[in-house]
């Protein structure tokens, strides 16, 4: 049991023991409070620097969310987004992209920091709230132009509340371009509807999509293909790959919507490029099959995940903490404008 959970636990007891519910409630709100405060007021001084420097259209923002407490198997992604940053700008590498633009330029990449997820949690809040607190960060900072979110995990049960905070500042479905060996769209994993496999069904119940397709899918169940077809999602297997890829790094998203969002769960790539990831399914995409797909794509990015890097399994002095920086290097690329 997580220490979070213990705290929840810990609250009800209190709750039982007569301790007043409104003193637990406003102690939980003043740490909420307190946390978008933070993330408000970098993201207003990043969105205020922008906007004084002129002749941006939009910048990608980073965002932590370091959950990891609804993986199914290892809770190791909560640990990923300091180590994603770090990777970025460690130096072995120059701070350019492919496509040539300088992330050390403020208005191509910015970063307001970390929702803090454990810090939360231990108050005793539970996971409704704690999405609702995700969404409205995210929310934040797109309040403030031109900074769009690129959101760095954590477990992929952060894409639910993330795009729902896109979908409903833009006030629109979005097109989704979800890359992974998994599906992700169980109604709800082990009995857990915010199970980083079932965030995608949320998605898909609220509405947030018109489309979504699903990318690098090798590791997939009946009830994940039932899914598929009930939401009219497009399912493209690695056993397809050869006969899809011309089409795949050719996509066209977004007319007649909001916008796209993209969501990479480090997984989509074969282990022998990423081994960082709680789940290793053999098979996966080359790292330059997604790049091709990412390049390639023609859309407007709106905001954009990394998710389901895992630390604690990376091996090779940080590997695959390289991969999820360059991938949000590239990604980084696609929404800056």
């Amino acid at each position: 049991m997580s220490q979070g959970t213990k705290w929840i636990h810990h609250v009800k007891k209190l709750s039982v023991a007569n301790v007043s519910a409104a003193l637990v409630e406003k102690g939980q709100s003043r740490v909420i409070d307190a946390s978008l405060t933070l993330i408000r007021e970098r993201a207003k001084l990043k969105g205020e620097l922008l906007r004084a420097l002129g002749s941006v259209k939009a910048s990608a923002s980073l965002l932590g969310v370091p959950l990891g407490h609804n993986s199914s198997f290892l809770q190791g992604p909560a640990f990923a987004p300091p180590r994603i940053r770090e990777a970025i700008w460690c130096g072995s590498t120059n701070s350019s992209t492919e496509e040539g633009k300088e992330l050390n330029d403020p208005r191509v990449l910015t970063d307001v920091g970390d929702v803090p997820v454990q810090e939360i949690r231990d108050c005793g809040i539970d996971d409704d709230r704690l999405m609702n607190v995700i969404s409205d960060s995210v929310k934040i900072v797109m309040e403030e132009e031109p900074l769009r979110p690129l959101v760095l995990g954590g477990d992929h049960s952060i894409s639910f509340p993330v795009v729902r905070a896109v979908s409903e500042k833009l006030g629109g479905p979005l097109d989704i371009l979800h890359l992974d060996a998994h599906p992700d769209i169980y109604h709800a994993y082990e009995g857990n509807l915010y199970s980083h496999a079932s965030s995608f069904a949320r998605i898909m119940e609220g509405g947030y999509a018109r489309r979504l397709l699903q990318v690098g899918i090798r590791s997939i169940t009946k009830e994940g293909r039932e899914q598929g077809k009930r939401f009219g999602v497009e399912q493209y297997e690695m056993r397809t790959f050869s006969r899809d890829r011309h089409m795949l790094e050719n996509l066209k998203l977004g007319e007649g919507v909001k916008g796209v969002y993209i969501s990479v769960d480090v997984d989509c790539l074969d282990p022998a490029f990423a081994p960082g990831v709680s789940h290793i399914e053999p098979g996966g995409l080359s790292f330059r099959d997604v790049l091709n797909i990412l390049h390639n794509l023609q859309a407007d990015v709106v905001a954009a995940d990394v998710v389901e890097f895992n630390p604690q399994r990376d091996t090779v002095d940080g590997m695959t903490a390289m991969v999820a920086a360059k991938l949000v290097r590239e990604l980084t690329a696609k929404i800056s404008k």
